[in-house]
């Protein structure tokens, strides 16, 4: 890849992204608070919390504590055994990995597992039944310490990997299909499910449930990243406005490999540039009526959406690179 870096210095990109009047985005369907509710009533069942979050949204930073946590979760956490996830690691530049190890441990999470639950084989996923044992074993089970079998319970804002979790386990430790629905779009899972069994030896069962987020997002950054990677539907915040978010932190990130990828000659910051020479690469267009001193009449123009939707897309698939967004 051609060397861009200098473009930075100069002054080409966005030294700041302008959200400009937009307010937090609020999302708490029915569906939502009807999950949190019935993820309480469960907890007196439960062993262990596996809580899993998008590695490329995991950082801490001085404001946000960690993007995209659910603070409704902490009182759970406080009184269970704990594993965090931080899955699909495949598409995360993983290069600061020791430092955002170190920081977790900092605040208090220590047990922490990086998995690409969507691989046929992950080494990572097979870990994760002995930690679990250790972790339950080194904790007082109170009203189940009689009972041989353990019971996880998976939780997590919407499509980080949940259900791919507990479809990746059961394939490593059953040789077992998907027992859980999995979708490229939040809110799949909409209900809390019953046990689905996760192992043999020893007997685990693993509580899938649906994807929650705070009534309330801290800022409308954290907001952005969690729209970027797929945690609240598109439509909600819009695609123009999530493409234009992903091309200012692909170059403050210095991730160029949309420019090859989308055939333009160098970076640009330019979101409506960028769309058009995507549209025009995938042949993305849409016919529209133009009044006219003579009459109206049809034009061909770029569809500046499909092409959005293109770009966003290509970003969550990993093919325009490894990013850390926080």
């Amino acid at each position: 890849m051609k060397l861009y870096h200098a473009l930075r210095s100069i002054g080409r990109f966005r030294p700041v992204f302008d959200f400009g009047e937009r307010e937090v985005a609020h999302w708490f369907p029915g569906h939502m608070a009807k999950g949190l509710k019935q993820m309480r009533a469960s907890l007196k069942n439960v062993d262990c919390i596996i809580e899993i979050h998008d590695a490329r949204i995991s950082f801490f930073n001085a404001h946000i504590p960690f993007s995209g946590r659910n603070p409704l979760f902490q009182e759970s956490l406080d009184v269970r055994p704990h594993l965090l996830i931080l899955n699909k690691m495949d598409l995360a530049d993983l290069s600061s990995k020791q430092r955002i190890l170190k920081q977790l441990g900092k605040n208090g999470v220590r047990n922490v597992l990086f998995t690409d639950c969507l691989k046929q084989r992950d080494d990572n996923v097979k870990k994760l039944v002995p930690m679990v044992t250790q972790l339950i074993e080194n904790k007082p089970r109170f009203n189940r310490d009689e009972n041989t079998n353990y019971c996880l319970m998976v939780i997590g804002v919407p499509n980080v990997g949940k259900s791919s979790l507990i479809n990746s386990l059961r394939r490593t430790n059953l040789k077992k299909g998907r027992a859980s629905r999995v979708g490229g779009e939040p809110g799949i899972t909409k209900a809390v499910l019953t046990k689905i069994q996760v192992c043999e030896r020893p007997i685990i069962h693993l509580l899938d449930t649906p994807g929650v987020l705070p009534p309330k997002i801290e800022s409308v950054e954290t907001g952005m990243k969690l729209a970027l990677c797929g945690t609240i539907l598109d439509h909600l915040v819009g695609e123009d406005i999530i493409a234009d978010y992903l091309l200012y932190s692909l170059n403050r990130l210095e991730k160029f490999s949309y420019v090859e990828k989308y055939d333009l000659k160098e970076p640009n910051d330019d979101i409506q540039h960028v769309l058009k020479r995507i549209a025009v690469k995938l042949g993305k267009t849409q016919r529209v009526k133009a009044i006219t001193g003579v009459g109206n009449i049809t034009i061909t123009v770029p569809n500046y959406t499909a092409a959005a939707y293109d770009f966003i897309r290509a970003f969550r698939k990993g093919e325009l690179g490894q990013v850390m967004l926080d």
